[in-house]
């Protein structure tokens, strides 16, 4: 195996895939390396859609392979540790490879384990979750099977998340079903968040969604364990009033967003910023103390929302002040903070949320996007999907 690349790109998802296809696109000479163990890529936003009952999981998952920009040298390993004052990177198969510039895109790690019980529990016992391809499709079993009168609980945890929406998403489509089919239903949200959604805009109308649907709001605290065969599940407050307070509530069905870090060799890296995330300029996507480091994607350590949306604005920045890196010119691309989150509130009802760092809404179309819409939720089902696939991995957008 050669032990040095011009550049080395760690993780294989959305943003690394991305990066490769629009770093070759602008210079096909670059000689990149991509480090990602994974045989399979998987359109993750659809897997809510999935939990709903409108989505065939299948046509969210690829071969790898079948994404892999054909220049790129595709790594199959792990990575286990990066060394950055020395441009290395340590891998699970025992052997190390050097970089002269590295984009740090592995994606976020879902901790299930720090829920007591969940991993014994999950895909049984009315506990499901959209997070992986492996439950999603339990979730539309249990949204079925729930009882009449029924209780169903949905978790947010206070750790970021993929799509700060999507543990409400599947609660709404859920929400919608019952009241479709005449079903009455205890619906609960329990968030370690203090509001519904961090932009007033879009948060005014979910509030009116949640009223609508009847859904019981509990906010600041943590889900911590499952006792699946009993079905009940353990809180604790996390707030001022109630820090340390402890809840067992009954269920019939459990959405579990599991909490959610930086993968555990960048947190012992010292990539990491005192969260964990690798520390870069929120700008410039550059590292703050490694000049030849880059990041973007849910790994990135920039206040935003950890979404595909976010990552098809970064990578242009990104791949621009790297090439420009390169040729010794000044960095002059620069990230907003942009970030998107389709929410869907309903079967054919969407609230396409845009914002920037500030929390400003920043929308593409020339409408209200707060307002719940048949047309938005057409373009989260039906053209996204097709983007994904077709304009975005192939770095065309």
């Amino acid at each position: 195996m050669r032990i040095h690349h011009q550049i080395i790109i760690i993780g294989g998802g959305n943003a690394g895939i991305s990066v490769a296809s629009q770093l070759l696109r602008q210079d096909s000479s670059v000689d990149i390396a991509l480090i990602d163990a994974a045989e399979k890529h998987y359109y993750q936003p659809a897997w809510t859609l999935v939990g709903g009952g409108v989505y065939d999981i299948q046509k969210t998952v690829r071969d790898e392979a079948s994404v892999m920009p054909e220049k790129v040298r595709w790594i199959k390993a792990m990575v286990t540790d990066v060394q950055a004052e020395k441009n290395k990177v340590d891998l699970s198969n025992g052997e190390s490879i050097y970089y002269d510039y590295l984009i740090v895109c592995p994606g976020i790690q879902l901790n299930w384990s720090e829920i007591k019980g969940l991993k014994e529990s999950l895909g049984k016992n009315g506990v499901c979750s959209n997070y992986s391809f492996e439950t999603a499709p339990y979730t539309w079993e249990c949204v079925q099977a729930l009882p009449q009168g029924g209780k169903a609980i949905f978790t947010n945890p206070p750790t970021p998340v993929k799509c700060g929406g999507a543990p409400q998403k599947v609660m709404y489509l859920s929400s919608d079903y019952f009241k479709k089919h005449h079903k009455l239903a205890d619906i609960q949200f329990w968030s370690g968040g203090t509001r519904v959604f961090g932009v007033e805009k879009y948060e005014k109308t979910l509030k009116q969604v949640i009223h609508r649907y009847g859904i019981k709001t509990h906010f600041f605290v943590q889900l911590v364990e499952i006792d699946g065969p009993a079905k009940k599940a353990k809180f604790v407050g996390l707030g001022d009033t109630n820090k340390g307070q402890e809840y067992w509530v009954d269920y019939d069905m459990i959405h579990v967003t599991p909490p959610q870090s930086a993968p555990d060799f960048i947190r012992r890296s010292t990539l990491a910023n005192q969260a964990g995330w690798v520390e870069v300029d929120k700008h410039s996507l550059q590292h703050v103390r490694f000049p030849n480091v880059f990041s973007c994607g849910d790994v990135a350590g920039i206040p935003v929302s950890r979404t595909g949306a976010a990552i098809r604005k970064q990578a242009p920045v990104l791949v621009a002040n790297l090439l420009s890196l390169i040729k010794g010119d000044a960095l002059k691309a620069s990230y907003n903070g942009y970030s998107s989150c389709p929410i869907v509130t309903g079967y054919g009802k969407l609230v396409l949320a845009e914002f920037d760092y500030n929390n400003v809404p920043t929308e593409t179309f020339p409408f209200d996007q707060s307002k719940e819409r048949w047309s938005m939720y057409q373009l989260k089902t039906k053209i996204l999907p097709w983007l994904y696939w077709n304009e975005i991995l192939p770095g065309k957008m």
